[in-house]
């Protein structure tokens, strides 16, 4: 076990003292009367998605009170992925606790050796004395019925896409494919809209919850918004393509050949972009979100109807952002804040309600922080963090020091860290590196390199980022590419 898990577990009573009356944990990790744990997994949601966030475009009121009677971190990451599939990284990370190489290594042994031990999180939540439930995607290789006491509907990466479902619009009368078209399938598939499915299945567990006397850990993982961006027509009629809002970063083609173009999720929209196809999209993407957040209220009300919400902590996050439509882009292969970024909400019992926190936090380390909520020792293998020391405000006091950085990764062609608002993204494959300021330029809209101290400024960020490769097992040789960034002896 790490010292900073030692720490924490020392601490642990301590720290959840505050947190409501009747919640004590023994040091053996077995607690009298453990919460009860609801966890909202979406799937390529930025982090500028929530109405309560500052976008005015859009409407999430489920997530905004959400968001109103807990705390929300602003700066939540997915450090990456280790091919196009972002997600499947993402959600390796979540259930291991691994770092993204770490992760990627424990990938081709889940099977045989970490559902054989019973390593994954929800089997740690069982041997916690939780019954636990999945609905929805789960985008593991593992069979979620061997990992779950009960799954329902486990689905794959995404719903089925068509061809009519690529490059378009291409103009604005191309109408061939329309997000309200059951018989496109997709999210339709099945006679249902997928996040509606999720939806009932958590809202059916919950009544089933009440039977037994065990709390209750429910992972209910939607695809929205994922695409096919689909929705019933009355959320797409929200939102009017043509008053949609085209981002700040938008240009026709990303200026550098970063090899993200033959991907699938690229080909969503014709390239070069036009403003008309990025509103198309950006508008499906808002509906999808709208009917998911609708879906969201319905889980909502069944858990304050049941009588278990004083005692239930809420966490809604994503496995990662989206592009769609920011510089030149649509998928989430690249690692600009709109993609590497996603919403982070919790609430439950004496959690600070309408708080903001700016710390950097890994949307994985949900996973350390249910387990103390639950009792449960933290394995020594997790590299993720608790956020309770946060939430109770104790970080200081206990002697943590918090992260001062977050980076990102993309196969073995893309690198980022930022280190409080300054961030370098490097790509090594054409010696191409970056600088922004994020607390100046936001939307990453302007590279700073050549400005005065650009330079110096690059070289500490690239000394950290090369730090945080050796902590994270990041064998891709940064300074045989980029000489100049090595700082001077």
């Amino acid at each position: 076990m790490t010292l900073i898990h030692r720490i924490c577990a020392l601490s642990l009573l301590g720290l959840l003292g505050g947190f409501g009356a009747g919640l004590s944990v023994s040091r053996s990790g077995q607690a009298a009367d453990r919460p009860n744990i609801l966890f909202l997994l979406a799937d390529d949601q930025c982090f500028r998605t929530l109405r309560a966030a500052g976008n005015d475009e859009i409407q999430t009121p489920a997530l905004d009170r959400l968001m109103a009677r807990g705390t929300s971190f602003r700066r939540a990451y997915n450090s990456g992925g280790w091919h196009g599939a972002i997600c499947v990284a993402s959600r390796t990370m979540l259930n291991t606790g691994l770092q993204l190489w770490k992760a990627r290594d424990a990938d081709r042994r889940l099977r045989a050796d970490w559902l054989q031990r019973g390593r994954l999180w929800p089997q740690l939540m069982s041997a916690a004395g939780y019954q636990t439930f999945l609905t929805g995607k789960w985008h593991l290789s593992v069979d979620a019925s061997q990992v779950f006491e009960t799954a329902r509907h486990v689905r794959g990466g995404m719903p089925e896409q068509t061809p009519a479902g690529y490059n378009r619009p291409t103009d604005r009368a191309d109408s061939e494919w329309l997000p309200w078209d059951e018989a496109r399938g997709g999210f339709w598939e099945g006679g249902r809209h997928w996040s509606e499915v999720v939806a009932d299945d958590a809202v059916d567990y919950l009544k089933m919850a009440a039977a037994d006397e065990r709390p209750f850990f429910i992972y209910a993982a939607f695809n929205a918004p994922h695409d096919p961006r689909q929705a019933p027509k009355q959320f797409v009629d929200m939102y009017p393509a043509d008053q949609v809002r085209v981002p700040g970063s938008f240009v026709p083609r990303y200026p550098h050949e970063i090899g993200v173009y033959e991907i699938r999720d690229e080909k969503l929209a014709p390239l070069p972009r036009t403003e008309w196809s990025v509103q198309v999209n950006r508008q499906e993407y808002y509906a999808i979100i709208t009917h998911m957040d609708q879906q969201i209220g319905r889980i909502l009300q069944a858990l304050d109807e049941s009588g278990e919400a004083d005692r239930t902590w809420i966490v809604f996050t994503a496995d990662h952002g989206l592009a769609c439509g920011n510089h030149g882009l649509m998928g989430k292969q690249n690692l600009y804040d709109h993609s590497v970024r996603v919403p982070f909400l919790v609430s439950g019992p004496g959690v600070p309600a309408g708080v903001q926190r700016d710390e950097f936090v890994y949307l994985q380390d949900v996973m350390p922080t249910v387990l103390e909520l639950a009792g449960a020792a933290i394995p020594e293998h997790v590299e993720f963090r608790s956020l309770l020391p946060l939430l109770q405000g104790t970080a200081g006091d206990s002697g943590l020091e918090w992260r001062d950085s977050v980076t990102g990764s993309y196969m073995q062609s893309q690198r980022m860290i930022t280190v409080g608002h300054d961030k370098l993204i490097v790509y090594p494959k054409i010696g191409v590196s970056l600088l922004y300021d994020l607390a100046s330029d936001p939307e990453e809209l302007r590279d700073i390199s050549a400005a005065p101290g650009g330079l110096e400024r690059k070289r500490r960020l690239f000394g950290r980022l090369q730090d945080e490769q050796r902590r994270m097992a990041d064998e891709l040789d940064l300074p045989a590419r980029f000489p100049e960034l090595v700082e001077q002896k």
